[in-house]
């Protein structure tokens, strides 16, 4: 079987795809990729006569499409089934909903990576719900002592991880520095930006939780890593986080008020330890998740 995963690089790939398709790969896939370079309309526009090229010369039984407006890209070809996969901000951000909608009619078959998602974009048939897997040997639980260490952090201080930059509005970092406030812990918050994998996995178990106080989500990936790592978690209650903690002890849902975020903050300050999160997670570990991806082509084939 031949696939060819079409998604944008600007100005690279999100890691969930790329160690998706390494996953499928794996198990014996022949895989290629098809990138959207550039900004804008004129991107998409620039690349279809490169897609046609390239089909033609790999011949790919399926095309899989990450997010929605690839989706439709990839689906202005009609010779090729398209699997397209949606993450998130395709289906709940107002500027590109209506296109993604589009795509979920043109789609031979639609993957979603939250239940959410999928009501959000009325599905009614030829899709599933399927979150994204994560690499259980790259997000592995590491002693805080030595971890702390490898970053140069101080043994005695409060860290918290902000599940993304401080610069995106969606992640509401105003909400995290108001309910930090509230609470009467001395808070160093680490700013989710930069890092590679490695020291991703490193912070993940230097910190004493993981924060996210998103307006909206799909299903984050860095909760799943923080859940491989046994790292508390104190989230608003967006995409699946709720699905992906699943009243794991020491993980916090929260509201969009404060005064709720700060209260939940300090219990899982106070919570003090590590989480059995790792045992929740391990059935979505990559290599299981391309199992039933390479089904869905099967059954689209």
């Amino acid at each position: 079987m031949k696939v060819l995963i079409v998604c944008r690089k600007n100005p690279g790939i999100s890691p969930f795809i790329t160690e998706q398709a390494d996953a499928v790969k794996d198990k014996g896939i022949d895989l290629q990729y098809f990138f959207i370079q550039g900004k804008g309309l004129k991107a998409y526009i620039n690349s279809y006569s490169h897609l046609k090229k390239q089909i033609i010369v790999f011949k790919p039984d399926i095309i899989h499409a990450h997010y929605g407006l690839s989706g439709l890209f990839a689906n202005l070809q009609r010779s090729v089934p398209v699997v397209t996969t949606f993450h998130g901000g395709d289906i709940n951000y107002w500027k590109s909903r209506p296109f993604s909608l589009i795509a979920t009619i043109l789609s031979r078959y639609n993957i979603f990576v939250s239940s959410k998602l999928a009501r959000k974009a009325h599905a009614r048939k030829n899709y599933t719900v399927q979150p994204c897997g994560i690499s259980l040997d790259i997000f592995y639980p590491v002693d805080k002592k030595q971890a702390r260490e490898k970053l140069k952090l101080s043994p005695d201080k409060t860290y918290i991880l902000f599940a993304a930059s401080f610069n995106n509005w969606i992640k509401n970092i105003a909400l995290a520095r108001a309910a930090i406030e509230k609470t009467d812990h001395e808070i160093h918050l680490i700013e989710l930006k930069g890092y590679t994998r490695k020291e991703v996995n490193f912070l993940l178990n230097a910190c004493d939780l993981v924060f996210m106080t998103s307006l909206m989500e799909g299903s984050p990936q860095i909760i799943k890593e923080a859940m491989a790592c046994n790292c508390p978690i104190v989230s608003t209650n967006v995409g699946s986080v709720e699905e992906i903690i699943d009243h794991t002890e020491g993980c916090f849902i929260t509201g969009f008020d404060h005064e709720d975020v700060s209260e939940k903050l300090k219990l899982a300050i106070d919570f003090g330890k590590r989480t059995n999160g790792r045992d929740k997670v391990a059935y979505l570990d990559n290599s299981l998740i391309a199992d039933k991806i390479i089904s869905i082509y099967q059954s689209v084939l």
